[in-house]
């Protein structure tokens, strides 16, 4: 089953990044010392998902869709492949925007800025959780297209990214128009991530 909205977050009670990492659901029914579930139930928007290491790997998507802690849908079962290959001993995932969609054609029309500022926090916990030079993987492909204010969300990140020294990757390669970083989808189990120069692809959109 796929998830589609059942309203924009702005209608719904909406936890700050802070209380959603703070709360602890005893009757969560997932190992918390093998994964990081933010917020640890399942609801119309999620921060973060993903597994605790010393050396992880922090990937960007544009939006969450079904995926939760041993339910990885084929997407966060990419991710956790490729993370691994390259040397990290975890993955950490993350997405431009918190909203679920599995489409992201039923993402919301409206950037709801509370769940932006939240979602920021999760990005500058995850940047911080990652160490000295964390790194990070864009991984959103041309979904960024999808709404125009999702660009500025990812400036907000690069900004972030800055103050916390980010390294940023790609793997596979990317679109001939626009040069999008490449969906996690499709990609070889082995696939090296490479540099890529977050800045710059940003001043082309």
């Amino acid at each position: 089953m796929g998830h589609i909205p059942k309203s924009d977050t702005a209608s719904i009670p909406v936890l700050s990044f802070e209380e959603a990492l703070e709360r602890r659901e005893e009757s969560a029914a997932y190992d918390r010392e093998r994964w990081l579930y933010v917020p640890d139930f399942y609801s119309e928007y999620r921060y973060i998902l993903g597994t605790r290491g010393s050396r992880p790997l922090i990937a960007v998507g544009i939006n969450p869709s079904t995926a939760a802690p041993d339910a990885l849908d084929n997407t966060l079962k990419s991710v956790e492949r490729i993370a691994l290959a390259n040397g990290y001993d975890s993955f950490l995932m993350f997405n431009v925007y918190a909203q679920r969609a599995t489409d992201p054609d039923a993402m919301e029309r409206e950037l709801n800025p509370i769940l932006h500022r939240e979602n920021m926090k999760a990005f500058s916990y995850l940047l911080d959780l990652a160490g000295e030079t964390p790194d990070v993987w864009a991984a959103w492909g041309t979904i960024i297209l999808k709404r125009p204010w999702l660009a500025d969300c990812v400036r907000d990140m690069a900004a972030i990214g800055r103050e916390r020294g980010a390294r940023w990757f790609t793997c596979g390669a990317r679109s001939k128009k626009g040069g999008h970083p490449h969906h996690p989808l499709y990609l070889k189990k082995d696939a090296p991530l490479e540099p890529f120069d977050a800045d710059a692809y940003l001043n082309t959109l």
